[in-house]
């Protein structure tokens, strides 16, 4: 059940909102995860957690100085400018002009997924996630798994008993 629980991880993480990515916004998003290194994608994964640690749930749990959040900031915004008028300047051209600013978003969606993927495949990150199974109730997720009728009707007849 490990590759489930790691799924259930990335998804809660990085499913933020789902964007429907037409062929242009698809075709940008294929050519910045690309045309980027392991070290462009670290770039990203260091913005990503400075701007998260901003977030009041998760203030006490990381300490990021703002000289850090300004070097992730920095690093971040050349990077992008970087693969927008550069690396990617065609497909960036096309996505937004038969797509619109939407499309811009959806291919940077797209990219960070797979950089955020990424890092749950280094292997501190993997032993950290590898003791999350023991938290999960997987009796009771095997169970509406399996059957064939909906999760409500399952847990409506669960309080029946």
């Amino acid at each position: 059940m490990k590759p489930f629980i790691r799924i259930l991880v990335a998804f809660l993480i990085f499913q933020t909102h789902i964007l429907i990515a037409g062929p242009y916004a698809d075709a940008l998003g294929k050519k910045l995860v690309s045309s980027t290194t392991p070290a462009d994608k670290a770039i990203v994964v260091r913005w990503m957690f400075v701007s998260m640690a901003l977030h009041p749930d998760l203030k006490g749990m990381a300490t990021v100085s703002p000289k850090q959040r300004e070097e992730a900031n920095r690093a971040f915004a050349k990077l992008a400018t970087r693969m927008l008028t550069e690396t990617c300047a065609i497909e960036a051209r096309e996505a937004m002009r038969y797509e619109g600013a939407s499309a811009i978003e959806g291919a940077f969606n797209i990219f960070g997924q797979v950089a955020g993927r990424e890092l749950f495949t280094n292997p501190d990150v993997a032993k950290g996630l590898a003791g999350l199974d023991e938290y999960f109730d997987m009796k009771a997720i095997k169970k509406v798994l399996s059957e064939t009728s909906t999760p409500s009707e399952v847990k409506s007849s669960d309080t029946k008993k």
